[in-house]
Protein backbone atom coordinates (compact mmCIF):
# COMPACT_ATOMS: atom_id res chain seq x y z
CA UNK A 1 0.00 0.00 0.00
CA UNK A 2 2.87 2.15 0.47
CA UNK A 3 4.26 1.89 -2.62
CA UNK A 4 0.98 1.78 -4.31
CA UNK A 5 0.65 5.50 -2.34
CA UNK A 6 4.08 6.40 -3.88
CA UNK A 7 3.41 5.23 -7.03
CA UNK A 8 0.59 6.76 -7.73
CA UNK A 9 1.61 9.79 -7.04
CA UNK A 10 4.76 9.95 -8.97
CA UNK A 11 2.38 8.12 -11.93
CA UNK A 12 0.25 11.33 -11.85
CA UNK A 13 3.22 13.59 -12.14
CA UNK A 14 4.55 11.71 -15.05
CA UNK A 15 1.37 11.81 -16.65
CA UNK A 16 0.78 15.23 -16.42
CA UNK A 17 3.99 16.40 -17.38
CA UNK A 18 3.81 14.57 -20.60
CA UNK A 19 0.47 16.15 -21.30
CA UNK A 20 2.83 19.39 -21.41
CA UNK A 21 1.44 20.68 -18.18
CA UNK A 22 4.24 23.20 -16.41
CA UNK A 23 5.83 21.81 -13.34
CA UNK A 24 4.41 24.18 -10.80
CA UNK A 25 0.45 23.31 -12.44
CA UNK A 26 1.46 19.31 -12.01
CA UNK A 27 2.19 19.76 -8.52
CA UNK A 28 -0.95 21.93 -7.87
CA UNK A 29 -3.16 19.25 -9.02
CA UNK A 30 -1.46 16.51 -7.39
CA UNK A 31 -1.82 18.39 -4.04
CA UNK A 32 -5.21 18.73 -4.94
CA UNK A 33 -5.76 15.39 -5.68
CA UNK A 34 -4.21 14.44 -2.54
CA UNK A 35 -5.97 16.75 -0.37
CA UNK A 36 -9.77 15.23 -1.91
CA UNK A 37 -8.70 12.05 -0.92
CA UNK A 38 -7.89 13.21 2.53
CA UNK A 39 -11.45 15.05 2.46
CA UNK A 40 -13.04 12.13 1.33
CA UNK A 41 -11.57 10.28 4.36
CA UNK A 42 -12.34 12.95 6.76
CA UNK A 43 -16.02 12.83 5.31
CA UNK A 44 -16.21 9.06 5.64
CA UNK A 45 -14.67 8.99 9.21
CA UNK A 46 -17.22 11.20 10.48
CA UNK A 47 -20.20 9.18 9.20
CA UNK A 48 -18.52 6.23 10.79
CA UNK A 49 -17.65 7.48 13.86
CA UNK A 50 -21.75 8.71 14.22
CA UNK A 51 -22.86 4.85 13.72
CA UNK A 52 -19.80 3.69 16.02
CA UNK A 53 -20.73 6.14 18.68
CA UNK A 54 -23.83 4.63 18.83
CA UNK A 55 -22.83 1.24 18.96
CA UNK A 56 -20.53 2.16 21.68
CA UNK A 57 -23.20 3.42 23.92
CA UNK A 58 -25.28 1.17 23.23
CA UNK A 59 -23.05 -1.64 23.98
CA UNK A 60 -22.23 0.52 27.46
CA UNK A 61 -25.86 1.42 28.28
CA UNK A 62 -27.19 -2.76 27.05
CA UNK A 63 -28.91 -1.78 24.21
CA UNK A 64 -28.66 -2.51 20.73
CA UNK A 65 -28.08 0.44 19.20
CA UNK A 66 -28.79 1.11 15.57
CA UNK A 67 -30.29 -2.20 13.84
CA UNK A 68 -32.87 -1.42 11.21
CA UNK A 69 -31.61 0.78 8.64
CA UNK A 70 -29.19 -1.51 6.40
CA UNK A 71 -27.13 -4.33 7.36
CA UNK A 72 -26.57 -3.99 11.29
CA UNK A 73 -27.98 -0.52 11.01
CA UNK A 74 -25.19 0.86 8.82
CA UNK A 75 -27.09 2.66 6.48
CA UNK A 76 -28.53 4.91 9.52
CA UNK A 77 -26.15 7.53 9.59
CA UNK A 78 -26.36 8.00 5.70
CA UNK A 79 -30.10 8.30 6.71
CA UNK A 80 -29.82 10.92 9.02
CA UNK A 81 -27.33 13.07 6.77
CA UNK A 82 -30.59 12.61 3.63
CA UNK A 83 -32.86 13.89 6.15
CA UNK A 84 -30.85 17.11 7.40
CA UNK A 85 -30.05 17.35 3.68
CA UNK A 86 -33.85 17.68 2.85
CA UNK A 87 -34.55 20.25 5.57
CA UNK A 88 -35.52 23.85 5.35
CA UNK A 89 -32.69 26.18 6.21
CA UNK A 90 -34.26 28.06 8.67
CA UNK A 91 -31.96 31.96 9.15
CA UNK A 92 -33.23 33.94 11.97
CA UNK A 93 -34.44 37.44 10.91
CA UNK A 94 -31.65 39.31 12.77
CA UNK A 95 -28.37 37.53 12.21
CA UNK A 96 -25.53 38.71 10.27
CA UNK A 97 -26.59 36.34 7.77
CA UNK A 98 -22.90 36.28 5.64
CA UNK A 99 -21.57 35.27 8.81
CA UNK A 100 -24.00 33.15 10.40
CA UNK A 101 -23.88 31.46 6.45
CA UNK A 102 -19.68 31.31 6.18
CA UNK A 103 -19.40 29.27 9.81
CA UNK A 104 -20.46 25.68 8.37
CA UNK A 105 -18.99 26.25 5.14
CA UNK A 106 -15.50 27.11 6.78
CA UNK A 107 -15.93 24.85 9.93
CA UNK A 108 -14.01 21.62 7.98
CA UNK A 109 -10.95 23.92 6.75
CA UNK A 110 -8.80 23.36 9.61
CA UNK A 111 -9.14 19.66 9.99
CA UNK A 112 -8.29 19.10 6.04
CA UNK A 113 -5.54 21.55 6.24
CA UNK A 114 -3.85 19.95 9.42
CA UNK A 115 -4.67 16.38 7.79
CA UNK A 116 -2.51 17.50 5.15
CA UNK A 117 0.78 16.75 7.18
CA UNK A 118 -0.30 13.98 8.95
CA UNK A 119 2.05 10.23 8.49
CA UNK A 120 -0.93 7.68 7.88
CA UNK A 121 2.20 5.02 6.87
CA UNK A 122 5.64 5.28 6.21
CA UNK A 123 6.00 7.47 3.26
CA UNK A 124 1.86 8.33 2.76
CA UNK A 125 2.26 12.03 3.99
CA UNK A 126 0.73 14.72 1.56
CA UNK A 127 3.25 17.58 2.90
CA UNK A 128 6.27 16.16 4.80
CA UNK A 129 6.83 19.80 6.74
CA UNK A 130 9.62 20.29 8.44
CA UNK A 131 7.62 22.45 11.15
CA UNK A 132 4.58 19.91 11.25
CA UNK A 133 3.97 19.89 14.92
CA UNK A 134 3.60 23.58 14.74
CA UNK A 135 1.80 23.84 11.79
CA UNK A 136 -0.35 21.44 13.56
CA UNK A 137 -0.58 23.92 16.82
CA UNK A 138 -1.66 26.86 14.85
CA UNK A 139 -4.00 25.73 12.22
CA UNK A 140 -6.29 23.52 14.51
CA UNK A 141 -7.01 26.47 16.88
CA UNK A 142 -8.70 28.00 13.94
CA UNK A 143 -12.11 26.25 14.50
CA UNK A 144 -12.09 28.25 17.81
CA UNK A 145 -12.51 31.34 15.95
CA UNK A 146 -14.97 29.78 13.45
CA UNK A 147 -16.90 28.70 16.22
CA UNK A 148 -17.08 31.56 17.84
CA UNK A 149 -18.37 33.61 14.99
CA UNK A 150 -21.36 31.46 14.37
CA UNK A 151 -22.55 31.89 18.03
CA UNK A 152 -21.85 35.73 17.88
CA UNK A 153 -23.90 36.19 14.35
CA UNK A 154 -26.64 33.83 15.77
CA UNK A 155 -27.98 36.62 17.61
CA UNK A 156 -28.76 34.62 20.03
CA UNK A 157 -28.01 34.71 24.17
CA UNK A 158 -27.61 31.00 24.16
CA UNK A 159 -25.54 30.98 21.22
CA UNK A 160 -23.24 33.67 22.95
CA UNK A 161 -23.15 31.98 26.01
CA UNK A 162 -21.77 29.36 24.23
CA UNK A 163 -19.50 31.25 21.48
CA UNK A 164 -17.80 32.78 24.70
CA UNK A 165 -17.31 28.88 26.72
CA UNK A 166 -15.32 28.25 23.34
CA UNK A 167 -12.64 30.61 23.83
CA UNK A 168 -12.60 30.44 27.23
CA UNK A 169 -12.30 26.36 27.08
CA UNK A 170 -10.04 26.26 24.51
CA UNK A 171 -7.40 28.70 25.35
CA UNK A 172 -7.29 27.22 28.75
CA UNK A 173 -7.03 23.26 27.42
CA UNK A 174 -4.60 24.88 24.49
CA UNK A 175 -2.14 25.56 26.98
CA UNK A 176 -1.56 22.26 28.88
CA UNK A 177 -1.87 20.43 24.89
CA UNK A 178 0.99 22.32 23.83
CA UNK A 179 3.02 22.61 26.96
CA UNK A 180 2.17 18.57 26.64
CA UNK A 181 3.86 17.67 23.22
CA UNK A 182 6.96 19.77 24.35
CA UNK A 183 8.59 16.85 25.86
CA UNK A 184 8.24 15.15 22.71
CA UNK A 185 9.92 17.82 21.17
CA UNK A 186 12.71 17.81 23.58
CA UNK A 187 13.45 14.06 23.20
CA UNK A 188 13.04 14.09 19.38
CA UNK A 189 15.10 17.33 18.70
CA UNK A 190 12.61 17.92 15.60
CA UNK A 191 8.78 19.34 14.86
CA UNK A 192 8.56 17.09 12.09
CA UNK A 193 6.52 13.99 12.12
CA UNK A 194 7.72 11.65 10.17
CA UNK A 195 10.78 11.91 11.81
CA UNK A 196 9.24 11.83 15.49
CA UNK A 197 7.45 8.76 14.51
CA UNK A 198 10.98 7.09 13.06
CA UNK A 199 12.27 8.28 16.55
CA UNK A 200 10.08 5.85 18.04
CA UNK A 201 11.29 2.49 16.33
CA UNK A 202 13.05 1.40 19.61
CA UNK A 203 10.27 2.30 22.18
CA UNK A 204 7.17 4.53 22.00
CA UNK A 205 6.81 7.53 24.16
CA UNK A 206 3.90 7.29 25.72
CA UNK A 207 6.56 4.77 27.95
CA UNK A 208 9.07 7.44 28.07
CA UNK A 209 6.13 10.42 28.36
CA UNK A 210 3.91 8.35 30.34
CA UNK A 211 2.25 12.29 31.78
CA UNK A 212 2.56 13.89 28.68
CA UNK A 213 0.31 11.45 27.31
CA UNK A 214 -2.14 11.51 30.11
CA UNK A 215 -2.47 15.53 30.16
CA UNK A 216 -2.59 15.44 26.22
CA UNK A 217 -5.60 12.79 26.49
CA UNK A 218 -7.64 15.24 28.75
CA UNK A 219 -6.69 18.46 26.93
CA UNK A 220 -7.54 16.66 23.72
CA UNK A 221 -11.20 15.59 25.24
CA UNK A 222 -11.85 19.37 25.94
CA UNK A 223 -10.33 20.76 22.86
CA UNK A 224 -12.70 18.00 20.71
CA UNK A 225 -15.66 19.64 23.45
CA UNK A 226 -16.51 15.86 24.37
CA UNK A 227 -17.90 14.96 27.82
CA UNK A 228 -16.84 15.29 30.32
CA UNK A 229 -15.88 18.99 28.85
CA UNK A 230 -18.75 19.35 26.67
CA UNK A 231 -19.73 22.46 28.02
CA UNK A 232 -19.79 24.49 24.88
CA UNK A 233 -23.10 23.46 23.62
CA UNK A 234 -24.20 22.12 27.11
CA UNK A 235 -27.77 21.00 26.52
CA UNK A 236 -29.52 21.45 30.15
CA UNK A 237 -27.97 24.62 29.98
CA UNK A 238 -28.09 26.71 26.84
CA UNK A 239 -30.05 24.48 24.46
CA UNK A 240 -27.26 23.53 22.05
CA UNK A 241 -24.68 26.71 22.54
CA UNK A 242 -23.77 28.17 19.58
CA UNK A 243 -25.17 25.88 17.08
CA UNK A 244 -28.40 26.60 18.57
CA UNK A 245 -29.95 28.74 15.65
CA UNK A 246 -28.35 26.42 12.83
CA UNK A 247 -30.85 23.98 10.81
CA UNK A 248 -30.39 21.09 8.25
CA UNK A 249 -26.95 20.91 6.77
CA UNK A 250 -25.45 24.08 8.45
CA UNK A 251 -26.05 21.96 12.04
CA UNK A 252 -25.19 18.73 10.29
CA UNK A 253 -21.67 20.16 9.26
CA UNK A 254 -20.80 21.60 12.70
CA UNK A 255 -21.61 18.21 14.37
CA UNK A 256 -19.72 15.97 11.59
CA UNK A 257 -16.78 18.65 12.25
CA UNK A 258 -16.78 17.67 15.67
CA UNK A 259 -15.94 14.24 15.30
CA UNK A 260 -13.17 15.26 12.14
CA UNK A 261 -11.70 16.70 15.24
CA UNK A 262 -11.53 13.59 17.51
CA UNK A 263 -10.05 11.83 14.61
CA UNK A 264 -7.40 14.69 14.51
CA UNK A 265 -6.29 14.50 18.05
CA UNK A 266 -6.55 10.83 17.72
CA UNK A 267 -4.30 11.19 14.63
CA UNK A 268 -1.85 13.81 16.73
CA UNK A 269 -1.68 11.52 19.92
CA UNK A 270 -0.93 7.94 17.72
CA UNK A 271 2.01 10.27 15.63
CA UNK A 272 3.45 11.92 19.12
CA UNK A 273 3.02 8.97 21.90
CA UNK A 274 1.55 5.40 20.06
CA UNK A 275 4.67 5.45 17.61
CA UNK A 276 2.92 6.30 14.54
CA UNK A 277 2.70 3.58 11.86
CA UNK A 278 5.57 1.80 13.95
CA UNK A 279 4.12 -2.50 14.13
CA UNK A 280 4.80 -3.67 17.82
CA UNK A 281 5.75 -6.53 18.45
CA UNK A 282 8.07 -7.12 15.18
CA UNK A 283 4.97 -7.48 13.30
CA UNK A 284 6.10 -5.44 10.57
CA UNK A 285 4.39 -7.72 7.75
CA UNK A 286 1.00 -6.19 8.52
CA UNK A 287 0.90 -2.90 6.36
CA UNK A 288 2.39 0.21 8.30
CA UNK A 289 -1.21 2.71 7.42
CA UNK A 290 -3.16 -0.44 8.91
CA UNK A 291 -1.24 0.14 12.53
CA UNK A 292 -1.37 3.43 11.77
CA UNK A 293 -4.88 3.45 11.48
CA UNK A 294 -5.78 0.74 14.44
CA UNK A 295 -4.14 2.98 16.75
CA UNK A 296 -6.37 5.83 15.87
CA UNK A 297 -9.43 3.86 16.54
CA UNK A 298 -8.11 2.91 19.83
CA UNK A 299 -8.13 6.61 20.54
CA UNK A 300 -11.70 7.30 19.25
CA UNK A 301 -13.21 4.58 21.74
CA UNK A 302 -11.32 5.81 24.30
CA UNK A 303 -12.72 9.18 23.87
CA UNK A 304 -16.06 7.52 23.83
CA UNK A 305 -15.77 5.74 26.56
CA UNK A 306 -15.12 8.58 28.26
CA UNK A 307 -18.23 10.48 26.81
CA UNK A 308 -20.17 8.05 28.47
CA UNK A 309 -18.63 7.12 31.69
CA UNK A 310 -18.16 10.14 33.07
CA UNK A 311 -20.69 13.31 33.97
CA UNK A 312 -20.33 16.70 32.94
CA UNK A 313 -18.49 19.01 35.45
CA UNK A 314 -18.98 22.46 35.79
CA UNK A 315 -17.97 25.60 34.09
CA UNK A 316 -15.77 26.70 37.62
CA UNK A 317 -14.47 22.82 37.80
CA UNK A 318 -13.14 22.70 33.66
CA UNK A 319 -11.45 25.97 34.61
CA UNK A 320 -9.73 25.75 37.60
CA UNK A 321 -8.42 21.89 36.52
CA UNK A 322 -6.81 23.36 33.11
CA UNK A 323 -4.77 26.19 35.17
CA UNK A 324 -4.39 25.04 38.38
CA UNK A 325 -3.52 21.31 37.70
CA UNK A 326 -3.01 20.77 33.79
CA UNK A 327 -0.56 23.53 33.38
CA UNK A 328 1.55 23.01 36.29
CA UNK A 329 1.45 19.27 35.71
CA UNK A 330 2.56 19.94 31.88
CA UNK A 331 5.21 22.49 32.97
CA UNK A 332 6.88 20.25 35.58
CA UNK A 333 6.73 16.89 32.86
CA UNK A 334 8.78 19.62 30.69
CA UNK A 335 11.52 20.49 33.55
CA UNK A 336 11.72 16.62 33.94
CA UNK A 337 11.63 14.97 30.76
CA UNK A 338 14.65 18.37 30.24
CA UNK A 339 16.52 16.85 33.25
CA UNK A 340 16.23 13.12 32.26
CA UNK A 341 17.74 14.26 28.77
CA UNK A 342 20.73 16.04 30.40
CA UNK A 343 21.82 12.95 32.60
CA UNK A 344 21.38 10.38 30.03
CA UNK A 345 23.63 12.49 27.37
CA UNK A 346 26.25 13.59 29.95
CA UNK A 347 26.46 10.62 32.50
CA UNK A 348 25.04 7.79 30.61
CA UNK A 349 22.41 7.21 32.79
Amino acid sequence: MENLFVNLASGSRTLLGSAGLPGAATDFIVMFLKLGAILVYILVSALWLVYMERKVSAYMQCRIGPNRVGPLGLLQTTADIGKLISKEIIIPRCVDKKLFLLGPMLIFMPPLAVFAVAPFGKDMVAIDLNIGVYYFLAVASLSTVIVWMSGWASNNKYSLIGGMRVVAQMVSYEMPLILSIVGVIILTGTLNMSEIIQAQEGVWFIFLQPLGFLIYLIAGVAETNRAPFDLVEGESEIICGPFTEYSGMGFAMFFLAEYANVVLVSVMATTLFLGGWQAPFGLTFIPSWIWFLFKVYVMIFLFMWFRWTYPRVRVDQLMEFGWKVLVPLSIANIFLTGIGKYLYQTLGW
